[in-house]
């Protein structure tokens, strides 16, 4: 079956891994959640075509990438590996042989199949790798395991004694231990991601690797082998020149050092504060530095010296230089094109062309500005808004028939209609007013003015004029007055009461019913 192409995304991390971060490919493909072939074939691609460096040229827009690289026939995998785990159960019975397993394994694969001397040689090296733990020797500057705490903090609202609870973010570097920590007032996505930017702060440089668990800030999609990494967690990662290699699910082992972290910052921080009352999160933090300072220059009992002076000794001549541009946080997200050429991000409608219409767009927020891409170009740039529920639209962004419609307003109909004379404009304001909303009376209003072009502006201005003495509020009768010439015959005058002078004992008079 052909390979499925990777993203544009998930190219670009390619190469700026292998050209920048200098990293292998079978360390890009676990950090990419691809293959390592996949992870082959493009270097390979990319070497052919001279890109040998990163950043980019100007000229290796996202279309010529796409051109370059994805315009290639796919290719056929080859043998179908067994599932281990699987031929070990079936080997449980005692009348169970490899070699039945073999033959059935290669009925199921006709198409590319290991032989049997091969098949009994993969499954005895698996065997070898199963159960005992591997003791991980961790590189200078190499790994920062991140993860929270299990327990939270307490804060108090002076203003309403509403206890509110904080969590308690924990990074530890893997060579030489040291610790850092932090409350933030949730998991959540902002809150993640800058504690990793102050993290790196407090250590004055970069690692190579971040390694946490599979939470779904750091996480879109949670998988014990192809784990996808939320797009603005990855966009840290570039920012900082640093790469993220999830833990599997449910594999403590693979951050060990993040549990015994959490496990230390438990009960050397969080325990010692336990009977103590925080009005704010800054008080809390102030003291959790301060418990931090101890923790970390603490003599340890298996390594020599502390976890400071091995930190100073072994991870931070080895850590990457801290970029120059300070981090801002910025949401990535991928949002739907709705039917009104409007995209949510939380819970405000930003407008894009009205051409994208149920296209996937990337958008990026910062605090000031929601730019939204279509394949990699710009579409669209707003200014941030926080009012939920509310509209920013462009009218650029409108079909012309929308834009159009967007350029009426009530004052545009009014002084238009005064260019005819103060009897067409009160006549407009009549029909707007009859309606609940002045939209609704946009047609007739048009209709009305219209007629100024057909007829005479004096004429139009008469009929009106007409209109409003006589008690007319329909268009079709202001039309009716013009077609019949009314407008050039005189106003008819006010009939009297023919009965006021009328003296009889049978008539009784209007004043008979007050």
């Amino acid at each position: 079956m052909p390979t499925a192409p990777i993203s544009m995304r998930k190219l670009k991390e390619i190469l700026r891994l292998k050209y920048s971060c200098k990293l292998s490919h079978r360390q890009i493909a676990t950090s990419l959640s691809v293959s390592p072939s996949i992870v082959s074939k493009y270097a390979c691609k990319s070497a052919e075509l001279d890109i040998t460096y990163w950043p980019l040229d100007e000229k290796w827009d996202d279309h010529a990438l796409q051109q370059a690289f994805f315009k290639t026939k796919p290719r056929l995998k080859g043998f179908t590996i067994p599932d281990w785990s699987l031929v070990q159960q079936e080997l449980r019975p005692k009348t169970m042989t490899l070699l039945l397993l073999w033959e059935e394994y290669k009925e199921r694969h006709a198409e590319g199949f290991y032989s049997y001397t091969h098949f009994c040689r993969q499954y005895k090296a698996w065997l070898k790798c199963q159960k005992p733990s591997m003791r991980q020797n961790h590189k200078a500057g190499e790994k920062l395991f991140v993860d929270y705490c299990g327990p939270t903090m307490s804060i108090v609202d002076t203003s309403t004694g509403e206890c509110r609870t904080a969590q308690v973010f924990v990074a530890v570097m893997g060579a030489s231990n040291y610790t850092y920590a932090e409350a933030t007032y949730s998991q959540k996505l902002e809150d993640w991601v800058m504690s990793h930017a102050r993290c790196f702060e407090f250590l004055g440089g970069v690692p190579e690797l971040i390694i946490p668990d599979n939470l779904k800030s750091a996480v879109t999609k949670p998988c014990r082998y192809e784990p996808d990494l939320n797009p603005t967690y990855q966009q840290l990662a570039t920012h900082y020149d640093t790469v993220i290699v999830p833990a599997r699910p449910y594999k403590p082992k693979d951050k060990a050092k993040a549990e015994v972290g959490v496990q230390i910052v438990e009960r050397w921080i969080m325990a010692r504060l336990r009977n103590e009352t925080f009005f704010s999160l800054r008080q809390l933090n102030l003291k959790i530095q301060a418990l931090l300072v101890d923790l970390n220059q603490r003599k340890m009992k298996k390594h020599p010296g502390s976890r400071l002076s091995q930190f100073d000794a072994i991870d931070r001549p080895a850590l990457k230089p801290l970029p120059t541009q300070p981090y801002s946080y910025t949401l990535v997200k991928q949002v739907s094109v709705h039917i009104d050429y409007h995209v949510e991000i939380e819970k405000h409608y930003y407008s894009v062309p009205h051409t994208l219409i149920k296209q996937k767009l990337e958008a990026h927020a910062s605090g000031k500005l929601v730019t939204l891409y279509h394949q990699g170009i710009r579409v669209a740039v707003h200014p941030r808004s926080y009012r939920e529920g509310a509209h920013t639209t462009l009218d650029l962004h409108m079909p012309i028939a929308h834009q159009k419609q967007q350029q009426w307003t009530p004052q545009r109909f009014e002084r238009w209609a005064s260019k005819f004379g103060t009897s067409t404009e009160q006549f407009v304001m009549q029909l707007m007013q009859a309606k609940k909303h002045p939209e609704q009376s946009y047609r007739a209003c048009m209709g009305l003015l219209s007629l100024g072009k057909k007829f005479s502006d004096q004429r139009l201005e008469a009929a009106c004029h007409r209109a409003l003495t006589t008690g007319v509020t329909r268009v079709k009768q202001v039309k009716s007055i013009l077609e019949k010439g009314l407008d050039k015959q005189p106003l008819p005058q006010a009939q009297g009461d023919l009965l006021q002078d009328i003296d009889h004992k049978n008539i009784r008079g209007n004043h008979y019913y007050h």
